[in-house]
């Protein structure tokens, strides 16, 4: 060994490909497309999939229908074009057992990957290239072939690996660089790290405890494993090494937040002579007509806990739809207002805030503080306040004066909530509910709403179910609590799909019974991705059809995006008030809308949303103890992922259940949404299929970091978290 001190991954990270043999400018320019421009980006650029030739399937073994990984030569190439001027390339692949015939329709570039020669000429070619084609075998007049398979080039014509396991890498055509290529400079950068070794700075006890290997082992197992078991084993090092460093840099950002903030201790036992209203949450809790669940009641002990203690609480409240997330949202709020605070509840729209303020006014309206002998009697009531961009110019200033002298103890708003004329007299607890529709900027203002630098606790609420591996990486800032329970006598929402003609015509007729029972029903219109005004026209051209056709002779009102608030605001109280029969609309009632009588919801081209969606969308009716319904009307042709989702919803009303099903069909790249980008992405780790070490890697970033000074004593490990999370990443880790 060297006497020289191991190579770290920082200065992998400083050192430019160009250094490596055989990377010349046209090499460097392919390099770069791959987004590989250091030593550490090329060592990180990990194999998609391997061929292992120990157990390698041969052309003439393979049989009709079955899906197969083929390792061959190219024998011959050639194109020809069809009706319309569409080019079909066919390929002949072979490996000494056989022949497979590959075809690929309208892809004329193909030519030029396999032979090497300008698509544009038209005949046989002759390349000779080693290639993985992975596809369906299907077999016709005796020939084995394969249909628009996936194709990656192995190496040059003289010659494939010899060893027994061979990587194929993710390619581009635009980067023109062979798997091979990427491989044999893996494979530099391994010989010229050996003899200094690649440092390892994971504490030793921490390897141990979980049977990894070294990191040089790992990067050698994932490039050149001389066996699958291998590969493996060095996997596992390489997901544990990128969940770990994510969660160090959540965890470590976590307790540097806490340290450098001023908490508001605030009074928690109802009996305690210091609070403004003794009793306050208590006299809440005991007026509700029903009992909390278990999971309300755990919920409501983890946030006391919270407000008792200094460090501001910075707590993520997931609960199903219909899981009584509100009544443990106003305990919280109530306990700021039981210390002489005020409480505020963000809403990401009007309508949502409006209705907010509605149910807890009727909540809360029989309930007084005790006001120090400044009023008659020394009670008042307690004051609450709605603000948004609809209040009436003299309502606002009463507000405003209200908050500022501390006469209005709880405020549900939107953005309005933050603007700077807002100023509160002492802010001790926000509610924030969905909070993904809320940006950076708005959360962290209301962090910073108090004069006297405190900083309120901070309670996040979301009806969207997360898989426990996402929200552990999505809002690893963050402590979790989730309401798996849902409040006695909620009658399960009976979902079925309408995949017929006859099938929708049953679903309008149930609309009908229902209305003449007295129920209320929603018609959601089909999602058009990033087009509110052709959304809005499909919304009216609904409303029209309905209205003449299958539900002429009801009450229908139509709310779409594109109207004004005052117009929005008139529809959802007809709605709300029994006005209106049925409620043509977009997706804007997916979150919040809460009206009991309303016991069918109607979902048309429902394979057009994502799970969550139709999950949220079905969760507006059922809020009573009136039998429900949501039918999901998609006709035709659907995708195998649209089957699957209206499968999974009419299976299962289990948020949570659902949420996983969501994680498996896109992936936890859709699901995180921009959360993972730039060097904090996760290359090898999959929230899907890396549950366990998502959950071991939290459990040992919180013990390594405890307090806060655990890294003092890893020097190397912080080093590696500062450069290959850079702090503008860490930020965007915690605060998108």
């Amino acid at each position: 060994m060297s006497d020289r001190p191991p190579i770290t991954l920082v200065d992998l990270s400083a050192m430019g490909v160009e250094l490596l043999s055989g990377v010349g400018p046209r090499k460097l320019e392919g390099l770069r497309t791959l987004g590989i421009e250091s030593l550490l980006d090329l060592l990180t650029y990990y194999p998609r999939r391997y061929v292992d030739r120990t157990r390698e399937a041969r052309i003439q073994d393979l049989a009709e229908g079955e899906e197969a990984l083929v390792l061959g030569r190219i024998g011959s190439v050639s194109s020809r074009r069809i009706r319309g001027g569409r080019v079909i390339v066919v390929a002949e692949v072979r490996d000494g057992s056989g022949s497979l015939r590959c075809t690929f329709f309208n892809q004329p570039w193909r030519e030029k990957q396999l032979t090497g020669r300008s698509s544009a000429g038209v005949g046989p070619g002759d390349a000779g290239l080693e290639v993985a084609m992975f596809g369906r075998i299907e077999v016709f007049r005796g020939q084995r072939q394969m249909t628009n398979p996936i194709v990656d080039v192995i190496g040059d014509p003289k010659g494939g690996r010899t060893g027994r396991i061979v990587p194929i890498y993710p390619q581009s055509e635009k980067a023109r660089l062979s798997t091979w290529e990427l491989g044999e400079w893996s494979a530099q950068v391994l010989r010229r790290s050996r003899e200094r070794g690649i440092d390892d700075p994971v504490p030793e006890d921490v390897l141990d405890r979980h049977d990894l290997v070294g990191r040089q082992d790992a990067y050698a197992g994932i490039h050149a494993p001389s066996s699958m078991a291998e590969e493996v084993v060095a996997r596992r090092r390489l997901v544990f090494d990128e969940l770990f460093r994510l969660q160090l840099a959540l965890v470590r950002r976590k307790r540097e937040i806490e340290a450098a903030s001023l908490g508001i201790r605030h009074v928690v036992d109802d009996g305690d002579d210091r609070a403004a209203a003794p009793g306050l949450v208590a006299r809440y809790l005991g007026g509700l007509p029903y009992d909390l669940t278990g999971a309300q009641a755990r919920a409501i002990a983890e946030i006391r806990h919270d407000l008792a203690g200094p460090v501001p609480m910075h707590r993520l409240l997931q609960g199903d739809v219909g899981s009584g997330k509100t009544v443990v949202a106003m305990a919280a709020l109530l306990t700021a207002v039981q210390g002489g605070h005020q409480g505020a509840l963000m809403a990401p729209t009007e309508v949502l805030a409006e209705q907010h303020a509605v149910g807890v006014r009727d909540q809360l309206q029989d309930v007084t503080l005790t006001d120090g002998g400044d009023t008659l009697l020394g009670e008042r009531p307690l004051g609450i306040a709605l603000l948004t961009n609809r209040t009436p110019a003299a309502e606002r200033r009463r507000t405003l004066a209200g908050l500022a002298d501390g006469t209005v103890d709880i405020v549900i708003g939107t953005h309005a909530l933050i603007q700077d004329a807002v100023e509160f007299r002492s802010l001790g607890v926000v509610v924030i509910d969905e909070q993904h529709r809320f940006g950076v900027e708005q959360r962290a203002a209301l962090r910073d709403a108090n004069a006297d630098g405190t900083v309120p606790d901070v309670l996040v609420m979301t009806a969207t179910p997360i898989p426990r591996t996402a929200a552990m990486t999505v809002y690893g800032d963050l402590d979790t609590t989730v309401l798996d329970e849902l409040p006695p006598g909620r009658v399960p929402i009976t979902t079925s799909w309408a995949r017929t003609d006859e099938a929708e015509a049953d679903a309008w007729q149930l609309v009908r019974d229902q209305v003449a029972a007295g129920g209320r029903a929603y018609v959601v219109c089909p999602l058009i991705e990033d087009s509110p005004k052709l959304e809005a026209s499909s919304a009216e051209e609904t409303y029209e059809r309905l209205a003449t056709g299958e539900l002429q002779g009801l009450r229908l009102g139509l709310l779409h995006g594109r109207m004004k608030a005052p117009e929005k605001a008139e529809v959802m109280e007809g709605f709300r008030t029994g006005a209106l029969d049925v409620l043509v609309a977009t997706t804007v009632i997916e979150v919040g809308v809460d009206v009991p009588e309303a016991t069918v919801m109607v979902v048309l081209d429902a394979d057009r949303f994502g799970i969550a969606q139709l999950h949220q969308l079905r969760g507006r009716v059922g809020r009573s103890d009136a039998p429900s319904w949501c039918v999901l009307v998609a006709h035709g042709v659907l995708t195998p992922d649209g089957e699957e989702r209206l499968e999974a919803m009419v299976r299962s009303t289990d948020g949570f259940e659902l949420a996983e099903v969501d994680l498996e069909l896109r992936g936890e790249g859709a699901v995180l949404g921009e959360r993972q980008r730039g060097r904090s992405d996760l290359k090898l780790a999959s929230l899907r299929h890396d549950r366990q070490w998502v959950e071991i890697a939290r459990d040992e970033a919180l013990a390594l970091v405890g307090d806060g000074s655990g890294l003092d004593d890893h020097p190397r490990l912080v080093e590696e978290l500062d450069v290959l999370l850079a702090p503008e990443e860490e930020d965007f880790l915690l605060k998108s």
